[in-house]
């Protein structure tokens, strides 16, 4: 997709191959900003930005905002022949050309991604053009009854968002073999908390490298973790997880080097916070070396679910567990199959079975 431009994110608490310098008022809350490389802003997404920025999402969720709404304009702007996004450009068929385009791509793109890139689009638009006409695309959305606020009134039918149809998720996790061979290539004992935490407590990659050093609550035997949303959680840490970090921090970590855990160990950066970067440059050397293609931070993480459900934890601690706002998000984890179906129906029958009345005679 050719075009003519592009662009710059601009913020001052996240620093996202950025060319021009962040400029802000003195004790001013920092701000996000998708700029062209003249300098001039992109006025309807930053609008939507701040609009979310309002909501107190993550910053790294507002990177990713930006960086969908990038790929919307440049779209727009392959097809239109300007960057300039107006109202009365818009049509009820825009979004739908917007999947058509994703579609007919030659790297052919999940379906997760085209929900994901369009859904924020839809919302943005909403948001910056109020008065534009709403998107209509029969066979991509459904149609359903809308409570009214508080229940008050008849409901209204309602029209749901254009969506494509995506295949049911897997989750497979890593067999204790794969996990066997990963954790065996690693040689120092940070590497192996990092790892420990999302193989024994589930944690993201991104809540592991935001972990500070007061979030151990080794005496308590708890972490306190800052998950999706700025949402803070209190888990119960492992034994095998609270060993890890034990040698790390008494071994490993450098001195004086501030309040994040996990560090960088040598070189210029050493004692500064690890970065995402370092973290899959980390994993990308031992799935090379184990041959554990699959092995990534987010399949220990899977792997953790599926052996807390195979234990038999509850739907709703796991959710805890995970970090999970919504139950339909943990149920993913639950894969029965007709075997286990089967042997929990005996067994509840065993246990509650009614004789039979006898025949009327």
């Amino acid at each position: 997709m050719r075009n003519s431009f592009s662009f710059c994110w601009r913020t001052l608490s996240h620093d996202v191959s950025c060319r021009s310098q962040a400029r802000t008022q003195p004790g001013s809350k920092p701000v996000s900003r998708i700029e062209q490389t003249t300098g001039r802003e992109i006025d309807w997404i930053n609008r939507y930005l701040d609009y979310e920025s309002l909501r107190r999402v993550s910053g790294n969720t507002l990177r990713s905002y930006a960086h969908e709404l990038l790929h919307f304009l440049r779209w727009w702007e392959s097809v239109h022949h300007t960057d300039a996004v107006a109202e009365g450009a818009l049509t009820e068929s825009t979004l739908l050309d917007y999947v058509r385009f994703q579609s007919g791509q030659e790297r052919p793109l999940c379906g997760a991604t085209i929900n994901q890139r369009v859904a924020i689009a839809d919302r943005a638009l909403r948001i910056a053009f109020p008065g534009a006409p709403g998107q209509i695309a029969p066979g991509f959305q459904t149609t359903y009854w809308q409570r009214t606020p508080m229940g008050i009134g008849k409901p209204r039918l309602a029209t749901s968002r254009l969506r494509v149809r995506t295949p049911k998720r897997t989750i497979v996790p890593l067999s204790v073999d794969e996990v066997a061979r990963f954790w065996a290539s690693f040689r120092n004992s940070r590497d192996l908390a990092i790892v420990g935490l999302m193989l024994l407590q589930g944690l993201r990659s991104q809540e592991v490298l935001d972990l500070n050093q007061d979030d151990l609550l080794l005496p308590e035997a708890q972490i306190r973790v800052r998950g999706e949303g700025n949402k803070t959680r209190f888990l119960p840490l492992a034994p095998e997880a609270a060993q890890l970090l034990d040698y790390y921090l008494r071994l490993e970590r450098p001195l004086n080097c501030g309040v994040p855990l996990f560090v960088s160990l040598k070189g210029p950066a050493r004692g500064a916070r690890m970065t995402p970067a370092g973290l899959r440059s980390l994993f990308r050397y031992h799935r090379r070396t184990t041959g554990v293609k699959i092995a990534n931070p987010h399949r220990f993480r899977h792997t953790f679910a599926s052996d807390m459900v195979s234990a038999g934890v509850s739907l709703p601690a796991l959710m805890q567990l995970m970090g999970h706002a919504q139950i339909q998000t943990t149920l993913i984890y639950v894969q029965v199959t007709p075997l286990e179906v089967y042997q929990q129906y005996a067994q509840a029958v065993s246990k509650h079975i009614r004789p039979i009345p006898g025949t009327l005679s």
